[in-house]
């Protein structure tokens, strides 16, 4: 069984005089729009050219990060070209009063809807009003 680190791959690579090689690929921030209403926040992130795979949405610390990798051109549209490799990412901080535990994600089309759902506490109410 041979066990591979990566001090042993990059000292391979070196005695062959070969640099380390990674794809490095632009980020940019996705466009958004945020929609809120009595139940929920939704947000709203165009991700052209990410599939479900290459998506990742976490909750951590208060702080909702998307972040999308594209898959190639050539897997888009055989045969044409539709612009450089780069990668989406985008962070926001979540407002309290957001129910963390019921936050639902759906990609359709290259369009992420993240659900914001709120909490009891702090969606409004109607009173109810006795009489003598």
């Amino acid at each position: 069984m041979t066990i591979m680190s990566t001090e042993n791959t990059l000292a391979n690579d070196r005695a062959r005089n070969q640099a380390e090689s990674f794809q490095q690929r632009a980020t940019v921030a996705p466009r958004v729009d945020i929609h809120e209403n009595a139940d929920e926040l939704l947000v709203v992130a165009d991700l052209p050219g990410v599939l479900q795979d290459g998506l990742s949405v976490n909750l951590e610390k208060g702080e909702l990060t998307i972040e999308g990798k594209r898959v190639d051109a050539a897997r888009l549209v055989p045969g044409k070209d539709v612009g450089g490799l780069w990668d989406y990412r985008r962070t926001f901080v979540v407002p309290r009063g957001i129910d963390a535990e019921k936050i639902a994600a759906e990609l359709k089309d290259g369009v992420l809807f993240i659900h914001l759902p709120k909490s009891a506490a702090v969606k409004p109410r109607q009173i109810p009003v006795k009489s003598n």
